[in-house]
């Protein structure tokens, strides 16, 4: 499972399934209960810490959001797809699932209102202007007015489905990432729509809510909070001798 590359928690899990399956066929007469035993005392992989995963930069994330050549309906699409994964932070899937009439007008501004994330747990995420003109530019020329939003485009530049697929999604943004910075995948532009959030002073408890992370910490590590030795908290105790 290690040579395979999977992660240690990935790895752990699987462990566990194997020592249960163990245990289960020596209650079976199925396994020696010697060597069941023997495969319940595996250990665990160690867990050696996060994965810190690719940011983009704010002009990298513009080049990105502007590479696809929109004279033609997938450019369009593409670039209003990545419009969202940048400016809203959604995951894959979320952004394959995203239909027009879950985007509404809340407050004076674009909202994708109860959106269903990992966990089943809904939260709503504001739209920035320049996605949702993305967005609009793209379902205009596609006749798109209901249901899915993104869908699949052939080679004849026309539609060809009614929607796409989280492994479409992952294709294209792929495409593009060759174009711009090699190794950036779907949820490198969640973590950068974080990082950006963040730089632009954006408190983290309302990035937290965007990205619908049940953990602050969680929110923290797509940051990339780094500590700050310039202004560090030190600084701003109010003591003085």
């Amino acid at each position: 499972m290690i040579g395979a590359g999977l992660s240690s928690s990935t790895t752990n899990l699987y462990l566990t399934a194997l020592r249960r399956l163990a245990g289960e066929a020596a209650d079976n007469c199925l396994l020696a209960s010697e060597l069941a035993a023997g495969i319940g005392r595996v250990k665990g992989v160690r867990r050696e810490g996060p994965h810190i995963g690719n940011w983009l930069t704010g002009p990298e994330a513009e080049s990105f959001i502007n590479a696809p050549n929109v004279a033609t309906l997938k450019g369009k699409r593409d670039r209003a797809l990545l419009a969202i994964l940048i400016g809203c932070g959604l995951r894959r899937q979320e952004a394959a699932s995203l239909t027009l009439e879950s985007v509404q007008e809340r407050e004076g501004r674009s909202v994708i209102v109860d959106l269903l994330g990992k966990g089943r747990r809904r939260r709503s995420v504001p739209v920035p202007s320049w996605a949702k003109a993305a967005v609009d530019d793209w379902t205009q020329a596609a006749g798109v007015e209901a249901g899915r939003i993104f869908r699949p485009v052939n080679k004849a530049d026309r539609i060809s489905g009614e929607s796409m697929t989280a492994q479409s999604v992952f294709v294209a943004v792929r495409r593009y990432a060759k174009r711009i910075k090699e190794g950036i995948v779907p949820h490198d532009l969640r973590r950068t729509f974080a990082r950006l959030a963040h730089k632009g002073q954006s408190p983290i408890e309302q990035i937290q809510l965007s990205l619908g992370h049940a953990s602050l910490v969680t929110s923290e590590r797509y940051i990339g909070v780094q500590q700050n030795l310039t202004d560090a908290p030190a600084d701003h105790l109010g003591l003085q001798l």
